[in-house]
């Protein structure tokens, strides 16, 4: 693994329980800003038992990055509410990871 997917791992393993985040804020803080893209690579190759919490990055608009008919997309919808995230059916409303 190279450097640049080390530090987005690094960005992903900070974010608080209770929080989300948009790909680009990610990227921002792994020091790669306009790397959004690389965050979802990194995020679609993570083993499936992976614990980085994937589940607490979605657009930068609120809206979530997979459906709710797929199961990641139900597994996302259902650990941010476990985790008490505010949310609509189609979009998070907070709180939002920001520096």
């Amino acid at each position: 693994m190279g450097e640049k997917q080390q530090a987005i791992l690094m960005a992903l393993n900070a974010i608080p329980e209770g929080h989300v985040t948009s790909y680009g804020e990610v990227a921002r803080r792994a020091g790669l800003p306009g790397y959004a893209r690389m965050v979802c690579r990194v995020l679609r190759d993570l083993p499936d038992r992976s614990t980085t919490p994937w589940w607490r990055v979605i657009r930068a608009d609120g809206r979530f990055g997979m459906d709710e008919d797929c199961v990641a997309g139900r597994e996302q919808r259902q650990r941010l509410r476990a985790e008490g995230v505010n949310m609509s059916a189609s979009k998070v409303t907070g709180p939002w990871w920001q520096a």
